[in-house]
């Protein structure tokens, strides 16, 4: 993609696509693939070469961090176990099954046959993230499809690193060793990814400049990654460990104002570079195609037999999984939803697309690696297999498993933390008056304003206007004390999160609301 001119048309295609999927209500990586896939297929379309260090530099960083920042860690350390049994046992697995698989239907040696299974063998947070984002699992469900697919890159890096050194330089399996880099990846990236977010946390308590506070979030994902990779160590778990360490504290380091701007700023970049990252897969797969031999025209099924058998081995590692699970639980019958849904949430994507453009082009001895080509098309076919009938499906799948959170269910939870909150609200009121801390018609504003809420939580009418204006030193009395007021509520919020009460979807939305209304009270 040397043309600016393409570069540009391609911003322009994604971002309309990504718009109409959104006010249709449509799977945005699906349809964007299609979209990708279409427009490669037309006569003189560009041809589209993707380099694997702009999507492991450029766009996978913030994608990874933004997907983190919205994993809860609560949720997180209560589906630890399940999710360390998937991200080490069902990735090897997964590799395992694919290599025998490929080695079996395809012309693809058993060496590069496992470089394929390796490259497959995890899901793609990107992709799941952006497929999940508008679906209403339950909160652990999602927690645990998502934190599964960020914590596994570990495991999958260092099976390709030992199969990649088998299929160059004709190496054996050192197994041995592959423990050692694997703690090596997972370890340092952690350690790094933590340690980079304990420096941030200190800056940004100490920075009150919008802009500044703006880059600082922009420079961070792709410092954890830069960091990591410099160390010899896992980039994307620094990213993920940075980005869930500070997404859990993101509240508590900025003002309203600036949580509002961060979160515009942020939104704008990952929707450009899902828009963009998706409709190159579709844009590569024909080019991709077309390097192939004669041989390898039968790989469409190819990439089927290789989809079922991520699809069939996901479902055997989770069905016994769930079944242990809910039986530690106090289940007694086994509830076969939960690992449907599991199953067909896990996607591939961008992660896997990468690893297979780094595969070199020769062997150690200077000889072509001539079924580099085929492993390449297989990637990108399973992935885009994946994301269309997974992604156009999986919103039926969780509607008719019927684990599906109701709207009901998720309206009920936010009006009574509303109704904590401004309990909260009057209780500190209640207080002020007694000291006589502030003028009676303040005090009667801001108690009118909270009783209105509570009213509205309770029984979802419209708010009623706010009758007459105070004078002006008056008025700001009551936008100091409304400060206030919203820090109470916000505390009582983070309680109610703390102990359980609400999920986290409805702290965020929650405490949105009172960042917006603390930056009017600030414009005012």
């Amino acid at each position: 993609m040397r043309s600016v001119g393409t570069v540009l048309a391609l911003v322009v295609l994604a971002t309309v696509v990504a718009t109409f999927a959104r006010r249709w209500r449509i799977p945005a990586p699906s349809l964007l693939v299609v979209a990708g896939l279409t427009v490669a297929l037309l006569p003189g379309s560009p041809r589209i070469q993707i380099s694997p260090g702009i999507i492991g530099l450029v766009v996978l960083p913030p994608l990874l961090y933004a997907s983190a920042e919205e994993l809860s860690w609560r949720e997180l350390r209560v589906v630890w176990k399940p999710v360390g049994i998937l991200a080490v046992g069902l990735v090897l697995a997964s590799a395992a099954a694919v290599g025998a698989v490929a080695s079996l239907v395809s012309p693809l040696s058993w060496q590069m046959a496992l470089v394929l299974g390796a490259v497959l063998a995890s899901t793609d947070p990107v992709a799941v993230t952006a497929l999940g984002r508008r679906l209403a699992l339950p909160p652990r469900v999602q927690v645990l499809v998502q934190a599964e697919s960020l914590f596994n890159d570990a495991t999958s890096l260092v099976l390709f690193r030992v199969a990649v050194s088998v299929a160059v330089a004709s190496a054996a399996a050192d197994w041995r060793s592959a423990g050692g880099e694997f703690v090596l990846l997972a370890g340092g990236g952690t350690v790094i990814g933590a340690a980079l977010a304990g420096v941030v946390t200190m800056i940004r308590r100490r920075t009150e400049d919008p802009v500044l506070e703006t880059v600082i979030a922009l420079v961070t994902p792709y410092a954890a990654y830069v960091l990591a990779e410099a160390a010899h160590t896992s980039g994307v778990t620094s990213v993920v460990v940075a980005g869930v360490v500070l997404g859990g504290r993101g509240d508590r380091l900025t003002t309203a104002r600036i949580r509002l701007q961060l979160h515009a700023v942020y939104g704008t970049v990952v929707f450009l570079l899902e828009s963009v990252v998706f409709s190159l897969i579709g844009l590569a797969l024909p080019a991709q195609v077309r390097a192939l031999s004669d041989g390898d025209r039968a790989w469409p099924l190819y990439a089927l037999a290789v989809a079922g058998t991520l699809i069939a081995v996901r479902l055997l590692w989770l069905a016994p999984l769930s079944a242990v699970v809910q039986r530690e639980g106090g289940i007694q019958r086994m509830n076969w939803r939960v690992p449907l849904v599991l199953t067909w949430a896990g996607t591939r994507g961008v992660v896997p697309l990468a690893a297979a453009l780094s595969i070199p082009v020769t062997t150690a001895h200077g000889a072509s690696l001539s079924q580099r080509p085929l492993v390449l098309v297989l990637t990108t076919s399973v992935v885009v297999v994946t994301l269309v009938v997974q992604g156009f499906t999986l919103a039926p799948v969780v509607r008719r498993s019927g684990i599906a959170l109701e709207p009901d269910h998720t309206e009920r939870e936010e009006a009574a933390a509303r109704c904590r909150l401004a309990g909260a609200g009057i209780r500190r009121l209640d207080e002020l008056t007694e000291l006589q801390a502030a003028p009676d018609i303040v005090l009667d504003r801001l108690r009118r304003g909270l009783t209105a809420r509570l009213d509205d939580a309770r029984d979802r009418l419209a708010d009623s206007d706010d009758d007459g204006a105070p004078a002006e030193s008056a008025d700001l009395a009551y936008r100091q004390l409304r400060r206030d007021l919203i820090a109470i509520e916000a505390a009582e919020l983070r309680r109610l999160y703390d102990e359980h009460a609400i999920s986290d979807t409805t702290r965020r939305r929650l405490q949105r609301s009172l960042d917006l209304e603390e930056a009017r009270l600030a414009d005012v």
